[in-house]
């Protein structure tokens, strides 16, 4: 959700912005903009609505800019429709001073009525621009001059969450940078220094950053960070290192990101687990999840939003399964305002593959502080989310650029299912050959995914038979109920077609009344003790008209002829079931938002790190 860069060096900032910016594209946004000081000392910003191909447009079209410091926004409409207008960067004040701003100020109607009562003019309706007259107010008024603490005395009159990049003229070199519950990065360089909303945007320059973590501020020049804490005191940070290859980040051939990610997933889901499994037991590195806990655990709770929401979903039913727990899967930001019940020995599980999704940040806050122990399952190491829980899994699936999440979903399922094993080891459900079998179960999952990719030209196929279909349904019971919900989401947020996913059994309550001629049901079923009930839920919508395509399991014995096309998928554990039956789904998914010309990677109004609530 919207992407900040800024570059202070000797060479040229521009280009380098820019790059920035189309690194943080995955990000989602609808308009974009830069503010660069120049060698003749004038701050200059070029904004405007659409893509970032536009921006470039525009800066061309201003001739040479010559400069040295600047910084860059992607924006993701919330205060304000998108517009020129309301683009980043804000200028405050004289025009001496910019800012670009991620997240929400709650109080910028309060702070916007005493800086107009103060005489300022205000040319947007966006809550950044109070942040950036407020800044030049209070560094008008200010007695030492310095703007770095100017940005700490506007911080303290701000509420709501941010992450900040500020430049004035007053500091041709600098850059100051601020977060409160927003990510933001600084990455170090020879000579030049970068800040970024995320590692991507700066990893063409350096491997090397520091995370800012919340309430400090930082100035940024070509040749030395310093960092201050909420008390505006000096401090030290460590420095860390970019592990992956920019490759990584790259499409390396493919046409979108979201296909080249969908291929990757076996490789995700090895990296995950394989790690984690020594001698036929599965062993966590020291994140606080001992036998003991897991043993007494008498709740378990599973946060997350949207596709992780899902993968908990699934999760769930496998260690409802196999532990005999109480397991429950919530969204986040219900969560946090149903006054949940939480006890001191309860596990709370929170999913993100980002590490920063506000509602599933505050829903641990709240967990943790009832007592629950928290265990992340994050794809970005030291993210926010990752570096607040009692213990964290990383799920090792590398970069994930496409805002529509796939292999970041299979390496959560894969993070779950070790939990689930060894939960259940550890409460005597597994004795030690059951265990080792899970263990060989698990180890042999990548391989059955990697098969199941084989269906990729069927799934291509049938795109372009479905893609003209104004609703679709996806049908399924027990787990394969739970994988539904996940397929039909990756179809609507790419395709824009409608779909939903439903219980089977409830299709007589309501939903059958939506079946016709041609509509497209695709139905899931891999449980066996299931099967019988799920043909006669195919039965049901097929004698109404639609059309059926079948996901089944290898075993799988039930009457196929009322369904136009089937799937098979590889013979695999019915209650790892669900990370083979998602991957045709993703397939058909992206080949119909190829067909219908959809922007895959970047679909409309969505952003891959949701960082508001």
């Amino acid at each position: 959700m919207c992407g900040i860069v800024g570059f202070t060096g000797r060479e040229n900032a521009l280009p380098i912005l820019i790059k920035g910016l189309h690194a943080l594209e995955y990000r989602g946004y609808d308009s974009a903009g830069i503010a660069a000081i120049t060698k003749e000392g004038e701050l200059r910003v070029i904004k405007t609505r659409g893509r970032i191909e536009a921006l470039e447009k525009k800066v061309l079209a201003a001739g040479d800019i010559d400069c040295t410091c600047g910084i860059g926004h992607t924006r993701w409409a919330t205060h304000g429709e998108p517009s020129d207008a309301n683009s980043h960067p804000h200028l405050g004040g004289d025009g001496k001073i910019a800012v670009v701003h991620n997240g929400i100020i709650e109080n910028y109607l309060e702070l916007r009525e005493h800086l107009t009562a103060r005489g300022y003019v205000f040319h947007s309706e966006t809550d950044t621009e109070t942040v950036a007259h407020l800044i030049a107010d209070l560094h008008k008024n200010s007695t030492d001059g310095d703007i770095v603490r100017t940005v700490l005395r506007a911080i303290h009159r701000v509420r709501g969450s941010y992450a900040l990049g500020v430049v004035s003229l007053d500091r041709p070199d600098e850059i100051i940078a601020a977060r409160r519950d927003n990510p933001l990065v600084i990455g170090l360089g020879e000579g030049e220094n970068m800040i970024a909303s995320d590692i991507t945007a700066i990893i063409r320059r350096t491997r090397k950053y520091i995370i800012l973590d919340d309430n400090e501020v930082a100035v940024v020049r070509p040749d030395e960070v310093i960092v201050y804490n909420n008390f505006g005191e000096r401090i030290e940070k460590e420095v860390r290192t970019v592990t992956w290859d920019l490759s990584a980040a790259e499409k390396g051939g493919y046409e979108h990101f979201m296909i080249k990610e969908i291929m990757e997933q076996p490789r995700a889901i090895s990296d995950t687990i394989r790690p984690r499994l020594k001698d036929g037991e599965i062993v966590f590195e020291e994140n606080g999840l001992t036998d003991d806990r897991m043993a007494n655990a008498k709740h378990v709770h599973i946060i997350g939003c949207g596709s992780a929401l899902h993968a908990g979903i699934v999760g769930q039913r496998v260690i409802e399964s196999l532990c005999r727990v109480r397991c429950t899967a919530r969204v986040a930001s219900e969560f946090r305002y149903e006054n949940p019940i939480i006890e001191p020995d309860d596990l709370c599980i929170v999913i993100s593959q980002s590490g920063e999704t506000a509602d599933t940040l505050a829903a641990m806050r709240q967990a943790k502080a009832a007592g629950a122990f928290t265990v992340a399952i994050v794809n970005v190491v030291s993210s926010t989310i990752a570096r607040e829980a009692d213990g964290v899994l990383y799920t090792w699936a590398g970069p994930e650029i496409s805002v529509a999440t796939t292999k970041a979903y299979s390496a959560q399922l894969s993070a779950l299912y070790l939990i689930a094993g060894r939960l259940a080891f550890a409460r005597g459900l597994m004795d030690a050959e059951q265990h080792k079998a899970f263990c060989a179960s698990l180890a042999a999952l990548p391989d059955l995914v990697q098969k199941t990719l084989e269906c990729k030209e069927q799934m291509q196929f049938l795109a372009t038979r479905y893609n003209n279909r104004a609703s679709v349904f996806f049908l399924g019971r027990g787990l394969d109920y739970a994988a539904a919900m996940e397929a039909s989401l990756k179809l609507k947020e790419i395709s824009y077609i409608h779909s939903e996913a439903y219980a089977a059994g409830e299709l007589k309550h309501g939903t059958i009344s939506l079946i016709e001629d041609g509509t497209l049901v695709v139905a899931l079923a891999t449980q066996h003790e299931l099967y019988e009930k799920t043909v006669s839920n195919i039965r049901e919508v097929t004698s109404r008209g639609a059309e059926v395509i079948l996901i089944a399991g290898a075993d799988f014995t039930g009457d196929e002829s009322a369904c136009r096309y089937v799937v098979r998928l590889p013979e695999c554990p019915a209650i790892l079931s669900a990370s083979l039956s998602i991957v045709p789904l993703q397939l058909l998914a992206y080949y119909i938002a190829v067909e219908r010309s959809c922007d895959v990677d970047k679909p409309r109004n969505l952003a891959k790190s949701v960082t508001v609530e």
